[in-house]
């Protein structure tokens, strides 16, 4: 199965814009850690957006 290159670069992004990742760091992420990484740069922002 390959990976769709539109998402990756999403991921990648959203990851680097957010954290400041190289992104030769965030693709040695496998699937897995690169979908855990956004899930959580989300909901840090949900939160700081709801004010918490």
């Amino acid at each position: 199965m390959t990976y769709a290159l539109p998402r990756l670069r999403e991921e990648i992004a959203y990851i680097a814009y957010h954290f400041h990742w190289r992104r030769e760091d965030i693709l040695d992420l496998t699937h897995d850690e690169r979908g855990q990484w956004v899930h959580e740069i989300a909901r840090i922002n949900t939160r700081v957006n709801e004010g918490g």
